[in-house]
């Protein structure tokens, strides 16, 4: 019993050595922890406080019960390389730590596309105001616009034209007119709006972009 106690005593603060933030005491139904919840590890964890193996470092509500996350003292690492093979234990903290960077690295992918993503609707959103809070006297873009598109189809019969060349070659339009009336020569069937399909970070001049239904219209042709 006693070599058994021994051994889940070193078990746990193997792992509790490759987590020194901190590691829930008791193993949960959807959550890891160092020791099931049988009688003799319940012993074991109990030993491991008394002899400040183990230190709590904080405590989490899971519904009515109370778990307490434990963290391994430089005592406990001295009984566990002291009892255990240190080749063996260096290689899970190897582990450990290849595991962490990997997590990081994901976690650092994640928030620069999230930026981006952001820095292209707070475009769009300023696009959105801008054609809100204008208050020039409207400018009727319609003929220009239908013109132009059927001079790009003339010469480019395979590509979209992108709206940022497109409103370049109008004269007097805001943007908030300039996409009012290709919306309104798109519903009535005069005109395709083509989605943005690549990442919206790569987006040239994204204000020039405008929502239609849930899609990023970007580029437009001529209906014939």
């Amino acid at each position: 019993m006693a070599d058994k106690s021994s051994q889940l005593v070193l078990d746990a603060l193997g792992k509790a050595a490759v987590d020194p933030a901190g590691v829930p005491l008791f193993q949960q139904k959807t959550a890891a922890g160092l020791f099931a919840g049988t009688a003799l590890a319940r012993q074991a964890a109990q030993r491991c406080k008394e002899q400040d193996l183990l230190r709590v470092v904080r405590t989490e509500s899971r519904g009515k019960a109370v778990q307490e996350v434990v963290a391994i003292t430089p005592k406990g690492l001295e009984h566990l390389l002291g009892q255990s093979n240190p080749r063996q234990l260096l290689q899970d903290l190897v582990r450990a730590v290849e595991g962490r960077q990997q997590q990081l690295n994901e976690w650092i992918a994640a928030a620069k596309q999230a930026q981006t993503s952001m820095d292209a609707l707070r475009n769009l959103a300023s696009a959105a105001l801008e054609r809100l809070d204008n208050k020039q006297i409207p400018v009727d873009c319609t003929n220009a616009i239908v013109q132009c598109l059927a001079t790009w189809s003339a010469s480019n019969a395979a590509e979209d034209c992108p709206l940022p060349h497109l409103y370049r070659q109008l004269q007097g339009p805001t943007i908030g007119q300039f996409h009012d009336t290709l919306r309104r020569l798109h519903a009535e069937q005069r005109i395709h709006l083509h989605p943005w399909t690549g990442p919206l970070c790569e987006m040239p001049e994204p204000p020039l972009a405008l929502m239609v239904g849930h899609e990023i219209a970007y580029y437009a042709s001529f209906r014939t």
